[in-house]
């Protein structure tokens, strides 16, 4: 089924009735009755303490909870002046729809900025809402994007995968791609709106990436907004990551080839503007469970190792062998080693014409083996020596890059002519 709009008649009613506003921000949220409350006094805070003398408007775009996360939402108190719109967005499930309907009242209110913030922040303060805010509005750009002080085990697809990919591929240097909370212009609303992904599997499990990407490719002006500490439902990578891993590295394969010609023009990267002052703290631990994470690895070793043969060139898979051989206590995963496989993993998504879903479900294994070696190398660092560490691994990513684009050549002439 086709939906032409995210929001549902009511909605349109309710927008209708508001009729235009300066900010709007939206809060997607699925079950969240326990986190809602603060998230929204933290908002309604900010834009009485920043921007009270701007029209501002809050939607909340629900799932449709089972718990009382709606009935929350309407019942807590906003400041005076502004007004509350809770939604049920319409169209298929998850947070790319509920997005599309906050994309959709920016545009239709004609705001001059907007934000959009995780339903289950538990660290959000007022000030989150003036330091992604306040560069549209002041500084007129067009999408800002979050950098938090996470824990050195929170976020591990960012920090093993995103961050380097995206900043190797296109050339900026955005720490977060799909942090979660961000802000952007009246026009970048209308460029989401207009394109047509919201039925796809894009929107079901890669909107942040793909909006990130899109303001990348299309030359909106881009910055970073210092949010300081994130502290939210945190997954273990364990437990949580291995579905989150297939559908991240699907959406950012998928765009590799709708912006091939974009990327392959890119070498090296820039510095994005960052606005705001964070603070110097440790962030929450996050527990994370190297042993199973190699098991998960040697036993994927196990089944899927005459697949990776086939899959990798024979010196990655050599690594890959050596790897699988290795206990805990030298366990070491080289970021080159990593960097090139997941160049590979790319080309090889590519050059597939079908069951492309499968080569990514099979590298999973790969992916548990990187962060393990990321864990143990950086178990006696905070936080900070640990982004010392990212980086460096980044800017290997942008040093390979040239075996990207010499592996991506080979497979896809081998492809032709298979």
């Amino acid at each position: 089924m086709t939906y032409f709009s995210a929001c549902r008649q009511y909605t349109l009613k309710r927008i209708e009735e508001v009729g235009s506003a300066d900010i709007l921000v939206g809060i997607p949220s699925y079950n969240n009755e326990r986190t809602i409350t603060h998230v929204i006094q933290m908002v309604t805070h900010g834009l009485d303490r920043y921007y009270r003398d701007r029209k501002n408007v809050i939607l909340i775009a629900d799932g449709g909870s089972t718990d009382d996360t709606r009935e929350v939402a309407k019942e807590f108190q906003i400041k005076p002046w502004q007004e509350k719109i809770v939604s049920i967005y319409r169209g298929p499930a998850g947070k790319g729809t509920a997005l599309r309907s906050v994309f959709e009242a920016a545009e239709k209110l004609d705001v001059k900025a907007c934000a959009v913030v995780d339903a289950d922040l538990r660290s959000i303060t007022s000030d989150w809402v003036f330091n992604l805010i306040n560069p549209v509005l002041q500084k007129r750009f067009d999408f800002v994007a979050p950098v938090y002080l996470r824990h050195k085990y929170d976020a591990t697809i960012t920090n093993n995968i995103v961050y380097f990919m995206i900043r190797a591929l296109y050339g900026k240097r955005i720490r977060q791609p799909i942090g979660g909370d961000f802000a952007f212009s009246r026009n970048v609303a209308k460029y989401y709106t207009e394109q047509e992904v919201w039925e796809s599997d894009v929107a079901r499990y890669g909107i942040d990436i793909w909006m990130t990407t899109s303001a990348i490719t299309r030359g909106f002006r881009i910055c970073q907004a210092n949010l300081g500490v994130k502290i939210h439902d945190a997954k273990d990578p364990v437990q949580h990551l291995g579905p989150m891993f297939r559908q991240v590295m699907w959406v950012l394969l998928s765009l590799m080839e709708e912006f091939e010609t974009e990327w392959k023009a890119v070498r090296g990267s820039k510095a994005v503007p960052l606005f705001g002052d964070g603070k110097e703290e440790e962030p929450e631990p996050v527990q994370v469970d190297v042993t199973e994470m190699i098991d998960r690895f040697k036993i994927g070793f196990e089944q899927f190792h005459g697949v990776w043969k086939d899959m990798f060139t024979p010196e990655i898979y050599e690594s890959i062998e050596l790897l699988a051989g290795l206990d805990a206590s030298h366990f070491t995963f080289p970021a080159e080693t990593w960097a090139r496989i997941l160049y590979e993993l790319a080309a090889t998504f590519h050059a597939w014409p079908r069951n492309r879903f499968k080569s990514v479900e099979l590298a999973s294994p790969l992916y548990y083996a990187r962060t393990a070696s990321f864990v143990l190398e950086t178990a006696d660092m905070t936080s900070a020596e640990a982004e010392n560490t990212i980086e460096k691994t980044a800017a290997v990513f942008e040093k390979e890059k040239d075996y990207l684009l010499k592996i991506w050549a080979e497979k896809t002439a081998a492809g032709e002519k298979s």
